[in-house]
């Protein structure tokens, strides 16, 4: 029998409508209303010149300052024949420009493409040509890559800033002296282009996702997009809006989850950003106790390096409220959880952060306010909690598309304000993941009783035993439960009489803890008998530039262990 999608949302609202916490609102809250994000700029530069917008090692930026640098640096565009429309490429790592740049851009109506500052020539060739972006802003240490690729891309005019230029104490870049080049300096100096876009639906970025399913697509967003997403996020996690809000971040801000929480969730709400070039403790420590940050997305091992300081009790850390944590390698438990308050305070809960992705400007649900006894963790993984307001998230059948059951795994599909317009230049991807205002997300998930989302992990990451569905999360999840296990890994191995295994590999908290026998013994009492993992103990994983364990390195071990066990 056929579900209506729509009563089947109804239901779900309802739900969690219940669990929703009472200091977070039902709809979306804009502090300003709906106006562009340069214009939040502008608005806060008069309201609070004097407020730190910035915080950059040892520089901090007023929005005055920002918005008169952002004024000029849009007039350069313009000089150079950037219109409405036109890509940008914003070609660096995490320094005050990038964010000048970004909203230089928005002002005038053009595109913003942020791209990966640790690519290699092949990869910004493929992100240059395929954005048709002619202009770029980079570092003067990134020249020689972008000059290797001059020759296959189109571009004209390139805006060349040192990465520390903007900091405490400069360090001049070195610019070419070509026609063709301009130094950031220069730019700072033109005449300040007026605010000329303020269409929140116009084309304002394409960001592009990471290309774990053949070549990355750009993902084409609104400043619609933009606003929405960090209004309803803020909201739901109850962040203040009277310029207290105080965020650290070290996330490269060309990834969109860094771009939400180092640049647009404090320009929408008013408040400051203390930006880190990279993650180093001591640096985050110094910075929450010196400007009051409230919050911060980290690893878990970040938390732990913070834990494992000597000198953690002299910083006056009664500002951080929200530490957010995402369990990229080593997964949150109570226990870290629990050490994490017993070091800082209770007032500082950490939790995980957020579910979403590229294609929805991310920060889909919240599990803000939902940790009583720990349910947070202690349930299926991962634990996502409930939409932000706005949004709506359904789990479906993979081969119908039809809604399931409460409890039942199928595939994630999402509806909100901030769903991408399309890829672009890829029509079929389009059609093929936007369906009848749902984004489909390939990802399994599964709804529980009070409406709140469990990620189960990527449809092509799942493990069929005999027929049967095992979860990599899962898995995981419940073998570092284990008292001896550090970090898991889990991938599938070809089986010629299950179809498929899950191998687990392991690495301890104490070397020679523990054996690999021992360990399958132990997941034997704790998880279903096809869930039981062969396991294999490792000194050290596989390692992405961004700090994800890389599973595709670990299957040809998991095949050989299944042909050869040892």
């Amino acid at each position: 029998m056929s579900v209506d999608i729509e009563e089947y949302v109804a239901d779900l609202r309802a739900r969690q409508a219940k669990v929703r916490p009472a200091d977070t609102p039902s709809e979306v809250f804009y502090p300003l209303g709906e106006l562009t994000l340069p214009e939040h700029l502008d608005h806060w530069a008069a309201e609070r010149a004097d407020t730190t917008a910035i915080a950059f090692e040892r520089n901090d930026l007023s929005y005055a300052d920002v918005a008169g640098r952002v004024a000029r640096v849009a007039g350069w565009l313009r000089a150079v024949g950037v219109g409405p429309g036109d890509r940008v490429a914003v070609f660096m790592a995490n320094c005050p420009q990038f964010t000048i740049t970004m909203m230089a851009i928005l002002r005038i109506g053009a595109v913003h493409v942020p791209v990966n500052p640790m690519f290699h020539a092949a990869e910004l060739e493929y992100e240059l040509s395929d954005s048709g972006a002619e202009v770029v802003v980079t570092v003067d240490p990134l020249l020689p890559v972008l000059d290797a690729v001059r020759p296959a891309v189109s571009l004209r005019h390139v805006l060349v800033t040192g990465p520390r230029e903007l900091a405490g104490d400069p360090v001049p870049p070195e610019v070419p002296e070509r026609p063709d080049v301009t130094a950031w300096s220069v730019a700072e100096r033109s005449d300040p282009a007026p605010l000329l876009a303020t269409d929140l639906d116009a084309l304002a970025a394409l960001n592009y996702t990471g290309g774990t399913t053949g070549l990355p697509k750009g993902c084409q967003h609104t400043q619609r997009h933009m606003l929405y997403t960090n209004a309803a996020s803020a909201g739901a996690a109850a962040q203040p809006v009277d310029g207290t809000f105080v965020s650290l971040c070290y996330l490269p801000v060309f990834w969109i989850a860094g771009e939400n929480f180092g640049i647009l969730t404090p320009l929408v709400v008013g408040g400051t950003c203390v930006l880190l070039p990279r993650w180093e403790p001591r640096a985050a420590l110094r910075g929450i106790s010196t400007y009051g940050v409230t919050s911060m997305v980290g690893t878990v091992e970040n938390y732990l390096e913070l834990l494992a300081r000597p000198d953690l009790a002299e910083h006056d850390l009664s500002t951080f409220t929200d530490p957010l944590a995402v369990s990229f390698v080593r997964k949150l438990t109570p226990d870290v959880r629990r050490d994490w308050a017993a070091a800082v305070g209770p007032w500082s809960l950490l939790r995980e952060a957020a579910y979403g992705m590229t294609e929805t400007h991310t920060s889909d649900t919240s599990p803000y306010g939902l940790a009583d006894g720990d349910k947070d963790l202690l349930s299926e993984p991962v634990f996502c909690g409930i939409p932000v307001p706005g949004t709506d998230i359904a789990v479906v059948s993979f081969e119908t598309g039809e809604p399931l059951p409460v409890g039942e795994a199928g595939e994630i599909i999402v509806r909100s304000p901030a769903v991408l317009t399309g890829y672009w230049n890829k029509p079929e991807a389009t059609a093929s993941q936007l369906r009848h205002g749902w984004l489909h997300t390939g990802d399994n998930g599964r709804i529980d009783e009070d409406g709140c989302l469990h990620y189960l992990g990527r449809e092509k990451d799942m493990i069929k035993v005999k027929g049967m569905s095992v979860f990599p999360a899962e898995v995981e999840m419940l073998l570092t439960r284990h008292p001896a296990v550090q970090t898991v890994a889990v991938v599938p191995a070809d089986d010629p009489e299950k179809g498929q295994v899950p191998v687990a590999f392991v690495s301890l908290v104490e070397p020679g803890a523990v054996d690999a026998g021992a360990l399958q013994a132990w997941a034997r009492e704790t998880m279903a008998a096809y869930k039981v993992p062969l396991v294999r103990i490792v000194d050290r994983f596989p390692m992405t530039v961004t700090g994800k364990i890389r599973k595709v390195e670990l299957v040809d071990e998991a095949n050989r262990m299944v042909v050869q066990p040892t």
